[in-house]
């Protein structure tokens, strides 16, 4: 019979990674009980051995490309559960208004300082616009700008942010394009760092669910924010989209998105990253909107999140000894483990980002499209 660890070196294999090898992007197994966790546990299993120190590779997002790239979980015989294989209730709605601020208290309430080290100097935790930036700030500004320009702002606009953050787009709006802005964010942390990064402007930060809002807005707009929303929610986020979008205004979503319809998350990403939170796919999105909106662009730069991603990590890291006497040595592993999984799952092109505008069938006029 063959063994676990020979059934497991076998498959690396062929992906192009050895089993304590001497490639940067080799695993190194420091316990042999992981061929066990894995089997047990699947993809839960295999990121908290890694947080355990059970195994380490030098190069993580090279490992992770390779691994995601050529699809590892069908290498391994089907019997077993392998590093991407999950099974959840699909009969229950895990983005309910109070299962909804699990994310905000596990994710964007750890701590401001993390976040204020690691991201760009606005503060942006979305997909940088990289296409003639050199540098994380100038990336970020470009997507801001972007964004603005795809809305078609105009001085003395409404503005609806759907998930505002840390404030940091609205303060460009106001700032540059001279709207209005009522930004809605369910974390207490984010809101109050919002709050005051936009206390001379004509900015209104709410701790709000996006179910709750009702008004009238020239424009709405979503950044990074519907990969919270659910499946099972997606109607319902594009009829308050409608409800509050006037009748010839615009609304735009940036979000990732994956290749294939989804109703769970990997479970380690569901347990320590982002809980109840999901990708949407292209046809989940469409069918969402159908009879709400008309789509007037769709535009993916998925590619330009790897750089971002792999700016953050370089961040993080450099500042881990200013940080560190918050955290722990766990902590550490897990957040490399999240930030190179996910820039490899885009370089992999398995994860997407998405900047979609969409109109109300009322709309007058041709929308140009911007890049």
């Amino acid at each position: 019979m063959i063994s676990l660890p020979k059934i497991f070196a076998d498959a690396f294999l062929t992906v192009g990674v050895t089993v304590n090898g001497n490639k940067p992007w080799d695993i190194q197994v420091h316990n042999p009980k992981l061929y066990d966790r894995i089997i047990s546990q699947g993809p839960l299993g295999f990121g908290e051995a890694y947080m355990d120190g059970w195994w380490d590779v030098e190069a993580l997002d090279e490992f992770f490309f390779r691994v995601l790239y050529h699809r590892l979980d069908k290498k391994l015989p089907r019997d077993f559960r392998t590093l991407f294989y999950f099974l959840r209730s699909k009969f229950k709605n895990l983005q309910t208004k109070d299962r909804a601020k699990e994310v905000a208290h596990k994710h964007y309430d750890i701590g401001n300082e993390l976040f204020e080290k690691m991201l760009d100097k606005r503060m942006m935790y979305s997909c940088a616009y990289w296409e003639k930036a050199t540098n994380l700030d100038d990336a970020q500004e470009a997507k801001l700008d972007l964004i603005c320009r795809k809305l078609k702002l105009e001085k003395g606009m409404r503005l609806l942010e759907i998930g505002c953050g840390w404030g940091t787009f609205a303060k460009y709006a106001a700032e540059n394009y001279g709207v209005s802005v009522v930004g809605l964010t369910i974390s207490e942390q984010q809101a109050v760092l919002a709050r005051e990064i936009n206390k001379d402007l004509p900015v209104e930060i709410r701790v709000q669910d996006y179910r709750d809002v009702h008004g009238q807005f020239e424009r709405v707009v979503c950044i990074g924010m519907l990969e919270h929303v659910g499946y099972r929610n997606f109607r319902q986020y594009m009829e308050v989209a409608e409800r509050n979008l006037t009748q010839d205004g615009i609304f735009l979503i940036h979000t990732i998105g994956g290749n294939y319809d989804a109703k769970t998350t990997d479970p380690w990403i569901d347990k320590y990253i982002f809980p109840k939170g999901m990708l949407p796919s292209a046809s989940q999105l469409s069918k969402a909107w159908q009879g709400l909106f008309v789509l007037e662009d769709w535009q993916n730069f998925g590619p330009y999140y790897e750089p971002t991603l792999l700016a953050w990590l370089k961040n993080f890291e450099n500042s881990w000894d200013s940080i560190k006497e918050n955290y722990d040595e766990t902590f550490y592993r897990m957040w490399r483990y999240y930030l190179n999984a996910s820039a490899a799952s885009f370089r992999a092109r398995k994860n997407h980002l998405w900047h979609i505008v969409l109109t109300k069938p009322m709309h007058v006029g041709l929308y140009e499209s911007i890049r």
